[in-house]
């Protein structure tokens, strides 16, 4: 029972570790006041990426950096149709998750000729490297990135609760023309704001091919980018509160591999729960939480 219980906890910590990377930079996106639909495709480059880089020089840090640098400029799309050509953010997004997953396929076939990559020569590691003497407490063995995802989620609510950037990017966010009277540059922070986005969203991607998976397939994402979108919500637009909301979706992932299929679900129905608990949260919260007013509003200064 024990043993289950630490492997469950275990679990749930990995598989929300993506999903706190992504929505934590959805966070940052849209408390600058621009939606960020994109953070599927964007998390899909980062995977690709991370696993190219880390096959290529064989160090998978270099990857899981190059993946957050890859996730950066796809975000600077974006950033450019929504910010300064003032396009409709939610199309512009739903083009990056096409043009992330296009270009992550090709690139993957470039490099390695199929859709698939071999596992890479190391993963990134895990706090411990020798757990067998722990005996049943090694099941508690969390992934390095869980730990950084967690340190990234303090200092995000750090920054937004006690520094000045902080209460500018929230300024942006609910009124972009009080803002802007003030001297604050509306379109710089947004642009910031945007790429930051991008950037932890290429490190969700590579937590996930290069600390769970080892490498990418074109499934490696499968909505998981969708699924932070949701914990944003879910969370209220707070750090803390999204981040226990990607823990809420790892459990839900946790329990579809520790259950599995059985006589009385098929293993299909199983693995269906974390995007039916997606609609669910989205049914019964999207109208209860209040997000930055002008968030999915474009700017144009002077008017």
């Amino acid at each position: 029972m024990l043993a289950s219980l630490l492997l469950l906890i275990s679990n749930t910590i990995m598989y929300s570790t993506p999903l706190v990377f992504g929505a934590l930079g959805g966070l940052v996106s849209e408390k600058s006041g621009v939606t960020n639909i994109g953070l599927e495709g964007m998390m899909t480059v980062g995977a690709a990426t991370g696993v190219c880089v880390a096959y290529l020089t064989g160090n998978p840090w270099i990857g899981f950096l190059a993946a957050g640098i890859a996730g950066g400029l796809i975000a600077v799309l974006h950033a450019v149709a929504s910010v300064s050509l003032r396009a409709d953010q939610s199309v512009s997004g739903i083009a990056i998750n096409l043009l992330g997953a296009g270009a992550s396929l090709f690139m993957v076939r470039i490099v390695f000729g199929a859709l698939n990559t071999p596992p890479v020569p190391r993963k990134l590691p895990k706090i411990l490297s020798d757990s067998s003497k722990l005996g049943v407490f090694s099941r508690l063995n969390f992934e390095v990135t869980a730990v950084i995802a967690l340190v990234l989620m303090i200092v995000i609510w750090f920054i937004f609760k006690k520094t000045k950037w902080g209460l500018r990017v929230s300024s942006v966010g609910e009124h972009p023309v009080v803002a802007d009277s003030l001297g604050l540059n509306v379109y710089k922070i947004r642009y910031t704001c945007v790429i930051i986005s991008g950037f932890l969203a290429g490190l969700g991607g590579a937590s996930m091919t290069l600390s769970i998976l080892s490498n990418f397939v074109p499934t490696a994402i499968s909505g998981h980018g969708f699924i932070a979108l949701t914990a944003v919500i879910f969370g209220k637009w707070k750090p803390v509160g999204v981040y226990l909301s990607c823990l809420f979706f790892g459990l839900a992932q946790a329990l579809v591999i520790q259950i599995g299929g059985g006589a009385i679900l098929s293993s299909q129905i199983v693995a269906m729960l974390p995007y039916v608990l997606t609609i669910i949260v989205l049914v019964l919260f999207v109208g209860r939480s209040v997000g930055p007013k002008a968030s999915g509003v474009p700017y144009e200064k002077g008017k």
